[in-house]
């Protein structure tokens, strides 16, 4: 019954009738305590006290989740234009992701998170820069969010290019940034980047650099990270199985 509350949204008007269905069928199966959204209010978007209620620990469980489910192929049945309408007027993500610009990992569909839930940002190798900085510090002292998951992907092209040395207008740029965590990636077999079992042991070092980095270059996210107001973790998605692993 967790599942019940978690990022979950009606797929119609009966939204209420639907809680109040829902909620005596778990008081009957003394099913009511432990739900991440405990409580009278029911929405078809996140609200502030679902959020406020919910651990980051919670929040990251969720997702771990959601994910399962995606796997599953039993992803909730949505109704995104109930979801768009009632974020319209406010918004009250619980976490905020740093994940990569590839088509094949979006993290919302591989989570199965809805409208409302997540702040989202996303660059080729999920690298963070003063921007995206910028963005997690308004994410969660702002506007409330109680994670900061950096997302990396296995077979990353970004990785790939950064192994390579690879050069192209601002992508070489962006590319040196990766580049720490080639040279950091301890692996004793060919370091190319044709193989792919070294592309994906640097895509995980860069993501533990990047949360390195975050904890480094910013004294909001790192105070907030002291204080248990926030958790800071990494995540590697794999496309083959389409299984996210969550790392501290």
């Amino acid at each position: 019954m967790c599942d019940t509350y978690e990022f979950l949204r009606p797929n119609d008007g009966s939204g209420r009738r639907n809680f109040l269905r829902l909620t005596g069928t778990a008081a009957v199966l003394g099913l009511t305590g432990g739900t991440l959204f405990a409580g009278p209010a029911y929405a078809d978007a996140l609200t502030k006290a679902q959020r406020e209620s919910m651990t980051p620990e919670q929040i990251i469980e969720a997702m771990k989740r959601g994910n399962a489910r995606f796997r599953k192929g039993e992803r909730k049945a949505r109704n995104y234009l109930n979801e768009q309408r009632a974020s319209a007027n406010g918004q009250y993500p619980a976490a905020v992701l740093l994940s990569c610009i590839d088509s094949r990992a979006p993290a919302e569909v591989i989570m199965d998170l809805g409208i409302g839930d997540i702040f989202n940002c996303r660059v080729a190798g999920n690298v963070e820069n003063n921007d995206i900085l910028g963005s997690m510090e308004f994410a969660c002292k702002l506007a409330g969010a109680k994670v900061v998951l950096v997302m990396g992907h296995t077979k990353c092209g970004a990785v790939k290019g950064a192994i390579a040395n690879a050069e192209l207008g601002n992508l070489t740029g962006l590319l040196a940034r990766i580049k720490p965590a080639v040279q950091a990636t301890t692996y004793a077999g060919d370091r190319s980047a044709t193989n792919y079992a070294f592309v994906d042991a640097v895509a995980r070092k860069n993501v533990e650099l990047t949360i390195a980095g975050i904890r480094k270059d910013s004294p909001v996210l790192a105070e907030l990270e002291t204080s248990g107001t926030i958790k800071i973790a990494g995540a590697m998605y794999n496309l083959a199985t389409g299984a996210v692993e969550f790392f501290s």
